[in-house]
């Protein structure tokens, strides 16, 4: 279950279309994502970061 659910226009995906919850967890930690190289759109962890709601 997630502690906070927030609405962003879109997700980060691998170059397969799966979805990449690491690389969102590390985004909102501000940690480095590594691979970053294997996603089809590494722009979309700009809706994370930095995001107030999602720190705590």
């Amino acid at each position: 279950m997630p502690a906070r659910i927030v609405q962003v226009q879109d997700i980060p995906r691998t170059k397969s279309g799966k979805l990449v919850e690491l690389a969102v967890r590390d985004t909102v930690h501000g940690w480095p994502v590594k691979n970053i190289e294997a996603l089809a759109n590494p722009e979309a962890l700009g809706h994370f970061a930095g995001r107030a709601e999602l720190q705590g």
